[in-house]
């Protein structure tokens, strides 16, 4: 029989309303990697979490190196070498690499921080893994890659020997994703047991040994990675077979909607020109730091613009803040849905109506409750919007229920443009083919819709059109049907020429 360093059995775990999991069953080996799989809210955070002692169990064993746990907490987890690496790096970005590692560990000598001998053993951490860092550096200077390097050195400080690494390649470049897998086979290869948890399926053939697979708060399966394929993954995900990853929908190209002439905004966003028809999908792509995220704020009046015309239906539109685009009809459903598209712990129902108060109030500024019950109920009914009631907090929905709460609150206001940033980033594979079907609802509307996406095939299997910039500027432009990711890759890369 082989010996699992982590043994979970017959785990339970009920919210309010909801079971989040039920009987489920857990295994973990000391040098492996294990993909820790399901949809957006199949349990697999909830489960993490009452392994790291975060959440307590309401029935089931845990086993850690064969010692049954039975009153599992974040201290006692941490004693058993359990680290956790959240989605949301939990960073002080005003203190050093060193301090970050060992806070709440701080070393004294006579009651003094001793930041010599913590500067020394950080920087022996990071070396051992590689890391090319000054532990002296202040973390809110560096790159989310670097920060998230940070992390793990902070997990190894503490002899950690099983780290989950939740979602840990959604804002990292594919440089970087490389030099995080790196540093997991090295791990693995020393011993460490790693859970790595992603709905970016086509990274796990570069780590994976072993999958395990929740869906709605139950176990379904655990596999080799070698004797499976993305395909019978997705089935086993989603409980049924994915025949589109891409929905698409056709129809006629219409009249001109929207037209950005000469737009400016600092270096990132420079001379920028494009336009947007009725029934079509445009999408922006470039590698990190393109400048396409920039652009959308500069457009949304997020950003202040140097120079530029925004014009909407044949007229030039003034936008100097984000009520002006939104007044016109041109919102943004951002990169960061959690800390800038939605008020996390306002309910579903405040989300909807918050941005919509100058349709909702009389003229004396007192609320239309009736007009605001019905706006929240055709919003959750049209998107399909998965909850018990409009009166949950939005931050505990899933990924995917997150992002059409974000939609849900334009479309209540008859936006004429929509601007996506990064629309299914955290999102599981069934959520992302939901979101697409959502995108094109919008383009058989009417609605001029536009798309940044880091991700190239998503970019060409949902977009009619696409744009590709390159260090702030647009570099060139394809349709769908006739674009490759070499083509696209060649715009991408197309950085102008500077002297010494």
């Amino acid at each position: 029989m082989e010996q699992y360093i982590v043994e979970m059995e017959h785990i339970t775990k009920e919210f309010p309303g909801v079971k989040a999991l039920n009987d489920v069953q857990f295994s973990l080996k000391s040098g492996e990697v294990l993909a820790f799989l399901g949809e957006n809210g199949a349990g697999k955070s909830t489960l993490m979490k009452i392994l790291s002692g975060v959440y307590t169990k309401d029935t089931g064993t845990i086993k850690v190196g064969g010692q049954v746990i039975d009153n599992m907490n974040t201290h006692k987890a941490q004693e058993l070498g359990i680290a956790i690496i959240h989605q949301e790096l939990n960073m002080c970005s005003h203190l050093t690499v060193a301090e970050n590692i060992f806070l709440g560990r701080e070393e004294c000598k006579s009651g003094v921080l001793a930041n010599k001998e913590m500067n020394s053993k950080a920087k022996a951490i990071l070396d051992k893994l590689k890391i090319d860092l000054d532990p002296t550096t202040l973390v809110g200077d560096l790159q989310v890659s670097k920060q998230q390097m940070v992390e793990i050195a902070k997990a190894l400080s503490t002899n950690a020997k099983i780290l989950i690494m939740d979602e840990p390649t959604s804002a990292l470049t594919s440089k970087e994703i490389e030099e995080l897998f790196r540093i997991i086979r090295q791990l693995r290869d020393e011993g460490c047991a790693i859970v790595y948890i992603s709905h970016r399926l086509e990274e796990l053939q570069h780590i994976a040994d072993r999958v395990i697979i929740l869906r709605d708060g139950c176990y379904v399966t655990s596999m080799n990675y070698a004797d499976t394929n993305l395909d019978e993954i997705v089935s086993y995900m989603v409980g049924r077979e994915i025949t589109e990853k891409f929905p698409r929908v056709y129809c006629e190209r219409g009249k001109k909607i929207f037209e950005v002439k000469n737009l400016n905004a600092g270096r990132m966003v420079r001379d920028i020109n494009f336009e947007l028809y009725e029934g079509e999908i445009v999408g922006i792509a470039g590698l990190m730091g393109a400048g396409r995220t920039e652009t959308t704020r500069a457009i949304f009046g997020v950003d202040p613009k140097e120079s530029g015309e925004i014009i909407l239906d044949g007229k030039q539109v003034k936008i100097e803040k984000p009520m002006d685009a939104i007044s016109a009809g041109i919102v943004l459903a951002p990169e960061d849905r959690k800390k800038d598209g939605l008020c996390t712990k306002l309910s579903v129902g405040d989300n909807i109506a918050l941005p919509n108060l100058d349709q909702l109030c009389n003229k004396l500024g007192v609320v239309d409750r009736k007009k605001e019950a019905g706006m929240i109920e055709k919003a959750v009914k049209n998107l399909k919007i998965k909850l018990p009631s409009a009166s949950v907090d939005s931050g505990s929905l899933s990924g995917g229920n997150q992002q059409k709460v974000v939609v849900g609150k334009w479309l209540a206001r008859n936006s004429r443009v929509v601007i996506f940033d990064e629309p299914t980033r955290g999102i599981d594979v069934a959520a992302k083919v939901e979101i697409y079907n959502l995108i094109n609802e919008l383009k058989l509307q009417g609605i001029g819709v536009m798309i940044v996406s880091s991700e190239m095939p998503e970019v060409m299997g949902i977009s009619d059109r696409i744009i590709v910039m390159c260090d702030g500027r647009i570099t060139g432009e394809l349709m769908a049907e006739e674009a490759t990711q070499d083509q696209i890759l060649k715009y991408a890369t197309q950085f102008e020429k500077k002297l010494a």
